[in-house]
């Protein structure tokens, strides 16, 4: 349990950023409000007057802007840590981090952006080691989760040839803020497509194909669109031996994020999530042999929050692997990690 301890929230308003202040709430931690817009933040503390316990006077609310220093300083005045959920991470990332560092507390965000992730590590990682202190980018259901389970596929294994991370979305309804990332993204590589092979990123113009993955039950073989490249071309390479990431994506789900209509997910029961359900299948091979690590859960931003909140909470209690920038499956224990998200998600690992 969070035992009383302050933790900012950057874009506590978003999507994403509500369910990370209630699950911030629900395991004792004390959340301060922050992001650009003072009445929606106001707003966000209002509708959870009453829920803690440990004051009278309802959430503290801080807003700040990215291109205001100060402010953000004032936002992460006296927090054990910093969560940020405000995207484009293009944009707030480095402001955030900066302001962590200048503080001497952790840092954490929830960055599906390949670029915006890319620059944490190559910006951050010598100046948060010799501070001392840890910064964990993308620790979210993209990037975060395909790592730690990469991770606790790959076991004993030091090397693999590939790993292979296959999202299985029921649905995906994505929200104003993955829009405006993907439109960030799009500019930042001209509209060409990015895969990680040769132990590199690289920008190509090819066409994507669609092929047939072998989920596991309840989903079986769907096509997917092969090399829709997400963060964790970043994340698992940045630590684990192997030369070739590729991720792929349900063709409907891809449908739905590309539909001029799409539309914002729906809640359907009392946490807030939607109905939208995901199987995320991660085969890590080596010569002949494979291993496999599967996640099944609710919601894909729903349990971006357990994930990120999880991570503050072993930062702060000492469980971690290293300091510096680390993706998940680095900084953390990743086979005890996953069990303790057991209420958010089921695990099947294969070796």
């Amino acid at each position: 349990m969070g035992t009383g301890q302050t933790v900012a929230v950057f874009g506590a308003y978003g999507h994403t950023g509500r369910f990370v202040v209630a699950e911030l709430l629900e395991r004792g931690f004390v959340p301060v409000l922050s992001g650009r817009d003072a009445g929606r933040l106001r707003a966000l503390a209002t509708s959870h007057e009453g829920t803690l316990a440990t004051s009278h006077d309802g959430l503290d609310v801080r807003p700040a802007s990215v291109d205001d220093p100060a402010s953000l300083d004032r936002a992460l005045a006296g927090a054990a840590a910093v969560i940020n959920c405000a995207g484009p991470f293009a944009a707030t990332g480095a402001p955030v981090i900066e302001a962590a560092l200048r503080a001497g507390i952790p840092y954490v965000d929830v960055a599906a952006e390949i670029e915006a992730n890319a620059d944490t590590f190559a910006r951050f990682t010598d100046r948060a080691r010799a501070a001392g202190t840890v910064v964990v980018p993308a620790m979210a259901f993209y990037g975060g989760l395909g790592d730690l389970l990469a991770t606790t596929a790959m076991g004993d294994w030091t090397t693999a040839d590939e790993v292979h991370v296959a999202y299985g979305l029921s649905s995906w309804h994505p929200t104003a803020g993955t829009l405006a990332a993907g439109r960030v993204s799009r500019e930042r590589r001209g509209g060409r497509h990015v895969r990680y092979t040769g132990g590199r990123l690289a920008y190509h113009d090819d066409a994507l194909s669609v092929v047939d993955w072998p989920f596991p039950a309840p989903l079986g073989v769907r096509p997917v669109i092969g090399e829709f490249t997400m963060a964790d071309v970043v994340t698992v390479p940045s630590h684990l031996s192997v030369p070739e990431v590729r991720t792929y994506m349900a063709v409907d789900a891809a449908r739905d994020l590309s539909a001029p209509d799409a539309s914002a997910p729906t809640p359907v029961d009392e946490r807030g999530r939607s109905a939208q359900t995901f199987l995320v299948d991660v085969v890590v091979r080596s010569g002949g042999a494979e291993r496999r690590a599967v996640a099944v859960g609710q919601d894909i931003y729903a349990v971006s929050a357990p994930l990120a909140v999880e991570a503050v909470h072993r930062v702060l209690t000492g469980r971690t692997r290293t300091t510096g920038v680390a993706s998940a499956g680095e900084m953390f224990d990743a086979p005890d990690f996953l069990r303790a998200l057991s209420v958010h998600l089921s695990l099947d690992v294969r070796h």
